[in-house]
Order: C-alpha cells, then sequence, then structure tokens
C-alpha cells in the first residue's frame, strides 16, 4: 500500500474502533489527542475506567497482525502522553486506568473488516 493512502486506513480503523467503544457504552472523550512526545488515537471513558487506545489497522496480514505492531516502545510511550492527558485534562471519578490496543485487520478485496479489542495491555 502507498503511503499516501496509510493516514485513509488509520482514520477508518479508528472510526470503527469508536463506534465499537460507544456501542458498549463508552463516551469518547479524545480522538487523536496530540503532545510534542506522541498521539492519543482514542481517550474513552465508561464509568470508572478510563481507557487509553491505540488503534492498528492492517490491510490483509501481509505485515503481520495489527496488534503486533504495539511494541513495549510503543506502550512505553502510550504511558508517557497518558500521563501528559491526565496532567492536562485530568481524570475526575475515574478509579481504573488502562491501554487498549484495538486490532483492525481489513480484508484485501475491502469486503469486510475484523475488530479485536485487547483490553488492559502492559
Amino acid at each position: 500500500m502507498s503511503s499516501g493512502h496509510r493516514p485513509a486506513l488509520g482514520r477508518l480503523g479508528e472510526e470503527l474502533a469508536r463506534l465499537y467503544y460507544e456501542a458498549e457504552g463508552y463516551a469518547v472523550l479524545a480522538r487523536r489527542w496530540r503532545v510534542r512526545e506522541g498521539e492519543l488515537d482514542l481517550v474513552v471513558r465508561r464509568g470508572g475506567d478510563l481507557a487509553f487506545v491505540e488503534v492498528k489497522t492492517r490491510r490483509g496480514d501481509g505485515c503481520g497482525a495489527p496488534a503486533a505492531a504495539v511494541t513495549p516502545r510503543k506502550l512505553q510511550r502510550m504511558r508517557l502522553v497518558a500521563r501528559r492527558y491526565l496532567a492536562r485534562e485530568g481524570a475526575a471519578g475515574a478509579a481504573r486506568l488502562r491501554f487498549d490496543v484495538a486490532a483492525v485487520s481489513l480484508r484485501p478485496d475491502g469486503c469486510g473488516c475484523r475488530l479485536e479489542i485487547l483490553p488492559g495491555v502492559s
């Protein structure tokens, strides 16, 4: 896939993940929240749970499973950016913080997808 299509593919995956979380009763607090150190794809909340979500989208499996792209280094970066988010936005009433991975696999023919939510990765 050309690099010109990657942003659109990523936005599609983020939209599918957003729809999933909303259907599960989460409020989306932020999308593509950015600071100098990086970006949080989604920040969602349901009751006392606040989740920072990394969305990985792949077309086909030629580049491996989407979740495999979330390396320990990427998780470390997510934790740093989440701390920045909490410092700026707060987390009033949140009893539990977690990091989720939303892995989106699109069929190469464009007819269908699979969404897998991996809650509480560390």
